[in-house]
């Protein structure tokens, strides 16, 4: 991206941006959690450890597919195997890591969040959990491939949510989608001698269908 530094510098503001907002919203505490974005064959990365109201145009983060650092002083993310897992895979272009609270609760109940909303269409269908493995692991990006087949996002047992999209846009409003689905299964699977009623695979379908459609055509707005 040397022939377009400001494409290059615009891409940062806005993984920044996003990575801020996870933290805004509750969905990372601290330094947890991690967000990339695609361009071309160079991965943007938050580094590791540092706050993200601290990153500025200077702290520039980068590496290829292969995870060499191309751009940078500060060491990406630990969590890179799971960003490189899922670009080298999918036509992602951006990915967000978080440790929602809500989520997380269900990774530790569940196999596959139980879809209790049509918006699991949104993320391909039922929402599963990857099996437990130690952050920053090969093991834990291979879990997660497997967990997201067919799917744009799951949770990781005992840590949190991984989703992806074309843009970080996309990628993190699947995020805040998922933290809401495992709250409202959380609530209703906490009414006492009551079972939460869940989607059928047909009815997904349909939903997912018509998902495919929502919004103003050709950019319309009104």
């Amino acid at each position: 991206m040397k022939d377009r530094p400001d494409q290059l510098a615009a891409a940062w503001s806005d993984l920044v941006e996003t990575a801020r907002r996870t933290v805004a919203d509750g969905l990372v505490v601290g330094t947890s959690g991690n967000v990339s974005c695609r361009l071309k064959d160079l991965i943007l990365v938050t580094p590791s450890g540092v706050p993200y109201d601290r990153l500025g145009p200077h702290d520039t983060t980068a590496v290829d597919l292969e995870g060499r650092q191309i751009i940078g002083h500060l060491r990406p993310t630990s969590e890179l195997p799971m960003h490189l897992a899922v670009y080298r895979s999918t036509p992602a272009g951006a990915v967000v890591h978080t440790h929602a609270p809500h989520a997380t609760a269900v990774s530790t109940l569940v196999t596959e969040l139980p879809p209790v909303h049509y918006m699991a269409a949104a993320l391909g269908g039922p929402v599963r959990v990857a099996p437990y493995a130690l952050y920053g692991s090969d093991e834990l990006a291979g879990h997660m491939l497997e967990a997201l087949r067919d799917r744009t996002g799951c949770l990781l047992q005992n840590h949190g949510t991984l989703t992806y999209g074309d843009s970080l846009d996309q990628a993190l409003d699947r995020t805040a989608q998922l933290e809401w689905m495992s709250r409202v299964w959380l609530l209703a699977h906490s009414v006492p001698g009551r079972t939460p009623a869940v989607l059928s695979p047909a009815q997904l379908d349909a939903a997912g269908t018509r998902l495919g459609g929502y919004g103003q055509p050709n950019g319309a707005r009104g």
